[in-house]
């Protein structure tokens, strides 16, 4: 008996740790779900709007589009992708703050459940403060990687004139791009991430849950947008409206430096391969 009390409570631990470590991959089949026609949209309408507005589809001559456009082709992309891909990202964020017990064994549950107690509006709760983010978030982001691009590329002028080099290459390298789609990804995320944690919170309106991840949000908590950015100051103080800045930073900082490279790549190599033919 004295044995086997031990490797019952290590086989117990073994478990929780597992659970644990499963936790933290809560939300990830609709993230996934999400990210990819997300990704795909938006660099998609991005492309197109800068081809309309220079007048050329390579994409070193969207470069020399004002600071403006890159701004406003990037609002515009961000809010066409949130559109098309929004259903997956409540899902995504039901999933992941549901906690333990699961009132939701999956997808599919989730997906069922809204539509039959919210109906198929149920599916876009939280729009509108999402496209009131999205809209200064992928301005910024989109615009403000264009300014440092645009900067790095000016650096790498005046290195090689300093260095009297006869060449006079101002292309950027990939770990330059990498710097520049992190800072941008950084600055954008810091500077609307309030918006982010109202969107949430509209998302997991009236979602059940274990007391101890929180109190529920009551689906009549919040009347609109500002109601919401006032209650969360009033209750929570300033600093509850950057709940979840680090790891959210964490989390997209690298992942949009790594997803402009991907895109700056792919586009050259895809517009090399329309010259050959």
């Amino acid at each position: 008996m004295s044995m086997v009390l031990p490797s019952t409570l290590a086989f117990c631990r073994q478990l929780k740790i597992s659970s644990a470590r499963k936790g933290f991959w809560r939300g990830n089949v609709p993230a996934l779900l999400m990210y990819m026609p997300y990704t795909a949209i938006q660099f998609t309408v991005l492309h197109k709007l800068k081809t309309f507005a220079s007048g050329s589809s390579r994409t070193e001559d969207h470069l020399h589009l004002s600071p403006y456009l890159s701004y406003v082709s990037g609002a515009l992309a961000g809010c066409a992708a949130t559109i098309g891909s929004y259903p997956f990202d409540l899902l995504r964020t039901i999933l992941a703050s549901q906690g333990e017990p699961k009132v939701y064994p999956n997808m599919r549950s989730a997906f069922l459940d809204i539509i039959r107690t919210r109906g198929v509006q149920g599916l876009y709760s939280g729009l509108s403060p999402t496209l009131v983010e999205i809209i200064p978030y992928a301005g910024l982001q989109f615009g403000s990687y264009d300014t440092f691009k645009r900067s790095m590329m000016t650096w790498n002028r005046y290195k090689y004139s300093h260095l009297n080099s006869s060449s006079e290459d101002e292309s950027v390298s990939s770990f330059q791009l990498f710097l520049c789609g992190f800072a941008a990804g950084t600055f954008s995320k810091a500077v609307c991430h309030p918006l982010d944690v109202v969107k949430k919170r509209f998302q997991i309106e009236g979602l059940k849950r274990h007391p101890r991840y929180g109190a529920p949000v009551d689906s009549s908590t919040y009347k609109g947008m500002y109601h919401a950015l006032k209650e969360i100051v009033a209750k929570e103080g300033f600093g509850g409206l950057y709940k979840g800045l680090f790891p959210s930073l964490v989390k997209s900082a690298p992942a949009g430096a790594v997803t402009f490279v991907a895109y700056e790549y792919i586009s050259d190599w895809i517009g090399s391969k329309a010259g050959v033919e």
